[in-house]
């Protein structure tokens, strides 16, 4: 049986890689998270326990999920002075770790961004701690996801802003990223170009656009909107004017486009993962609202953090080289959130 590591694994990406994996696969899952951010287990998988061995559970009758309750620098330095380590202290039987997904990182929206960006820059120390270890351990395959917040700022103004394609980002020609956040995600994809090129390892990046979908936290502004929404608020509260748009693309279709990567891209070169569709919130709430069935009047609030005006990817690289494209539609993907949404505040008032 093959064995894989996914870091950051109950994050909203990591939990979604974690099912992902489980229900397309027969391998076996060990994933980590420190639980700060996301969420545990027992409230997303769906599974029962199937046993305890220290900070690890097991989860699923056929025992294939294994979650382990810890800050995932912990692990890499326990990993980097034995390489069995995990193997010998939890009795799991493997030879290595095959595909490693790193989704460890501090970020939270707008309000972490921008409110505690001093936080966001330990993202730096996870990562230099991360591609250290990869390096000398050698997994079959790495994916290091990246962030559109790399891109230049003056790229994305309201008067200024263009379809964001991956040479937009050249290491020999700096822009601003965003913030903390955008610099520790750049540094990332430099140590994933330095780790294939100088210590031969199979790595892929991805820049995911504004990603989303129905389990994703409240923090996210979809899912927020969505849950005013199914509430009928009235008004209904945006950040900023709601003029401010992103690419958004659903969690599914990140997950296609993740494999589909890993299998043809191995030398570090980072990739966009959108629609290639810029949709502002004012925008969404219509197609929110019309899916529920009313008209709410928009009460901007002006002195949120709203990050860049407007964000959105060019699709020609990844459309060329990868053959792929995103096929849920934005109607679609606000359906599904709307219904989760939806169900939410009903099996509230239940209880």
């Amino acid at each position: 049986m093959k064995f894989h590591l996914i870091s950051g694994g109950c994050g909203f990406v990591g939990r979604n890689m974690v099912q992902r994996i489980y229900k397309t696969t027969n391998d076996a899952v060990v994933f980590i998270d420190n639980l700060l951010v996301g969420k545990h287990p027992s409230e997303w998988l769906g599974l029962p326990r199937a046993g305890k061995r220290g900070n690890m559970e097991i989860f699923g009758e056929d025992e294939r999920l294994f979650f382990i309750h810890d800050d995932f620098r912990n692990f890499l330095r326990e990993m980097g002075q034995n390489p069995n380590w995990v193997q010998e202290t939890y009795g799991l039987e493997f030879d290595k770790f095959e595909d490693v997904f790193h989704f460890a990182a501090i970020v939270g929206g707008r309000a972490v961004i921008d409110g505690d960006p001093m936080m966001v820059a330990l993202d730096l120390a996870i990562d230099a701690e991360f591609f250290f270890w990869v390096c000398r351990y050698q997994p079959a395959r790495v994916l290091y996801p990246s962030s559109s917040a790399a891109y230049p700022v003056n790229l994305q103004t309201e008067s200024g802003a263009i379809a964001l394609q991956e040479s937009d980002i050249d290491f020999n020609n700096m822009g601003q990223p965003d913030m903390t956040y955008g610099w520790s995600k750049l540094t990332g994809e430099y140590l994933a170009k330095i780790a294939a090129e100088y210590y031969d390892l199979k790595v892929t990046c991805i820049r995911p656009f504004s990603g989303y979908g129905e389990d994703q936290d409240l923090t996210y502004p979809i899912p927020a909107i969505a849950q005013r929404i199914a509430r009928r608020e009235d008004p209904i509260e945006v950040w900023g004017s709601g003029k401010q748009g992103r690419d958004f693309v659903h969690i599914e279709d990140v997950m296609d486009c993740i494999f589909v990567a890993m299998d043809k891209i191995h030398d570090g070169t980072a990739i966009n993962i959108g629609m290639g569709r810029l949709t502002s919130f004012l925008e969404i709430i219509e197609v929110l609202s019309k899916i529920a069935g009313y008209e709410p009047a928009i009460k901007p609030l002006l002195d949120k953090p709203v990050g860049v005006h407007s964000r959105y990817c060019n699709m020609d690289f990844v459309q060329e080289k990868l053959g792929w494209e995103a096929k849920i539609t934005m109607e679609e993907g606000m359906r599904r959130v709307y219904q989760a949404a939806l169900a939410r505040e009903q099996a509230a008032k239940v209880s």
